[in-house]
């Protein structure tokens, strides 16, 4: 009588392998939506002051030093520049975290003011009674 095993037989080889793998970073995590905030019923000659706001919806922490601003208004025929002042904002190089994976993105204050001044020019300004300001923000 003959015993058949029923186990199987396995062979191979040995042998060394070696490789590389890479990927690159990304050259960019987008950018920040920032937010002027300023009170309104600015009236010739007075001040408020400007802060900001903003969050970051991107894959990494990003950083803000300084916020310029241009303005616009829509009161027609009036010249922003003409008839108001705003300094940039250095920001002491802000760092807004990103927002935690999976959840909603939340405002983030900036530390740093400006301060937009409507001028007190000897021209007529009624043309800016109730006109809205509108502040465009860059950041760098």
């Amino acid at each position: 009588m003959l015993l058949v095993g029923g186990g199987g037989a396995y062979a191979y080889w040995s042998t060394t392998g070696s490789g590389t793998g890479a990927a690159a970073n990304a050259k960019s995590n987008g950018t920040l939506a920032l937010s002027a905030h300023l009170a309104d019923s600015l009236t010739p000659g007075a001040s408020v002051p400007v802060t900001y706001s903003t969050n970051n919806t991107g894959t990494s922490s990003l950083k803000v030093a300084t916020i310029s601003q241009t303005g616009t208004t829509d009161a027609p025929g009036c010249v922003f520049a003409d008839n108001f002042t705003i300094a940039p904002s250095v920001v002491s190089d802000t760092r807004v975290m990103r927002t935690p994976r999976n959840q909603t993105a939340v405002d983030v204050t900036i530390t740093g003011t400006s301060t937009l001044e409507f001028l007190d020019t000897p021209d007529d300004q009624d043309a800016w009674k109730g006109a809205t300001v509108t502040l465009t923000l860059t950041s760098n």
